[in-house]
């Protein structure tokens, strides 16, 4: 099996289907990003057409086969918020439940550091739904220090689940 992590700046081929069929996978599984049923199809194209859109965010890819299995968004702060413009985030931070296993999302969690440090960020940020612990053993096992819990991140099956935040600080490239 051939693995790769990639960015994406449009869409080609067979990526939105692929795309689409890893991100309904990984909802159905419980990791679905902030959604806990798949949306309809055309939603869920319109949300990645979206992100490739806002000039703050930068689309990453795994590639399993050279079929996409999951991705990443690398989100950088507003223009207006120089106060915070020392720190980016990882969201949408998901592999398909079938395509585990093989290093993808650390690799995913790898190319975000590596694009924060050329950057110039100092800071890298994400969260969790305190469930997720595969992807919380990863985060920790990345260097990723929790700072806040929040008791009421999510709200699934009429249930309230923690959410994890997480940091970790970063050496810009001189």
């Amino acid at each position: 099996m051939v693995t790769r992590v990639e960015w994406l700046t449009e869409f080609t081929g067979n990526d939105m289907d692929e795309l689409c069929r890893a991100a309904e996978e990984a909802i159905i599984d419980g990791n679905g990003f902030g959604w806990l049923a798949p949306p309809p199809r055309r939603v869920l194209e319109n949300y990645w057409h979206g992100v490739l859109l806002v000039p703050e965010r930068e689309l990453l890819v795994a590639r399993l086969d050279s079929a996409i299995v999951g991705s990443a968004q690398f989100v950088r702060p507003p223009a207006n918020n120089q106060a915070r413009s020392f720190a980016a985030a990882v969201n949408s931070f998901f592999i398909a439940p079938w395509a585990r296993g093989h290093g993808l999302a650390r690799g995913l969690l790898e190319a975000c550091e590596a694009l924060a440090r050329q950057q110039g960020f100092r800071l890298l940020e994400l969260d969790v739904r305190e469930t997720q612990q595969p992807a919380v053993a990863l985060i920790e096992a990345a260097g990723y220090e929790r700072w806040a819990v929040k008791e009421k991140y999510a709200l699934v099956d009429g249930k309230f689940i923690a959410g994890w935040y997480y940091g970790k600080d970063i050496e810009p490239d001189k």
